[in-house]
């Protein structure tokens, strides 16, 4: 199995209802954790957002959440994220409490990056998350902008998208991996994967130009793969839509990528004629 894949926990949950926990120790950067917990109705959970500013997104259910004196209760819209509207999500500061208590059984993703910021606690409503349709033909996808480079934060990115069975995302081919680079900005990533049917699988492909690295893995329902640099493509199958959400941070918030040269083509105008005519 690939270093940079994280295999669910959903089937032996952690007595907190821990899924997944990825942290930049056990991955090896510098900036991006990545969180997921499965709460029964009515468990409650405890977080120190620490040296770190956090995003709760609610994949699924209903929860409250008390972060000191501000209480927002009833926070969730979907069943499950595979209905396709946009989610509910809370932005924390840096040195916060934060207490989860769930109202239905729910899902929440926690994503992290670290921050020194003061930026206040605030709600990010389904109407605040920016949607957007890309690409063409069998590489077209639904686009959740949860926390882009627009709204503040002091370095998360986080976005969640919907790619239908037997198409590509991330694709073409891209990067964005180097700190010293006028076109480039530095981003960890992790994507969250999540199947429907859940029996489903994708494949995801990290690799390099000189292919010192080159991981192709097989991800299934609750996985996170790992993006430390290099390019990342993923590729469903038929019988199987796909969601993932993506954490991305660094040390200058902006997302700024170049293509892998091979593929550039696959955006030309020529070949989105195809699918006009």
């Amino acid at each position: 199995m690939s270093y940079l894949l994280s295999k669910s926990l959903k089937n032996t949950p952690k007595e907190n209802g821990m899924v997944q926990k990825v942290t930049p120790e056990t991955a090896g950067w510098e900036y991006v954790g990545f969180e997921m917990y499965h709460l029964d109705s009515g468990k409650s959970l405890s977080f120190e957002t620490k040296n770190t500013e956090v995003c709760f997104v609610v994949i699924a259910g209903k929860v409250d959440f008390s972060v000191e004196k501000e209480i927002f209760e009833n926070i969730g819209n979907r069943s499950t994220p595979f209905e396709k509207i946009p989610p509910y999500s809370l932005y924390v500061p840096h040195s916060k409490n934060v207490n989860i208590v769930a109202q239905t059984y729910a899902e929440v993703a926690v994503c992290r990056a670290p921050s020194v910021g003061n930026l206040p606690v605030r709600l990010i409503t389904p109407e605040q998350v920016g949607v957007e349709k890309r690409g063409y033909g069998n590489n077209k996808r639904l686009v959740h902008n949860i926390l882009p480079e627009t709204e503040p934060a002091d370095a998360l990115l986080v976005v969640e998208v919907f790619t239908d069975e037997g198409n590509t995302s991330s694709y073409p081919s891209h990067k964005h991996d180097d700190k010293n680079s006028d076109v480039e900005t530095y981003l960890e990533e992790t994507y969250y994967h999540r199947f429907d049917p859940s029996q489903g699988f994708a494949l995801q492909r990290v690799y390099t130009d000189d292919r010192s690295l080159d991981e192709c893995m097989a991800v299934y329902d609750g996985d996170v793969v790992q993006v430390p640099r290099g390019y990342h493509p993923m590729a469903t199958i038929a019988g199987y839509n796909n969601y993932y959400l993506n954490v991305m941070a660094g040390p200058v918030r902006k997302w700024k990528f170049t293509w892998e040269k091979d593929h550039i083509w696959v955006n030309s105008e020529e070949y989105a004629k195809k699918f006009s005519e």
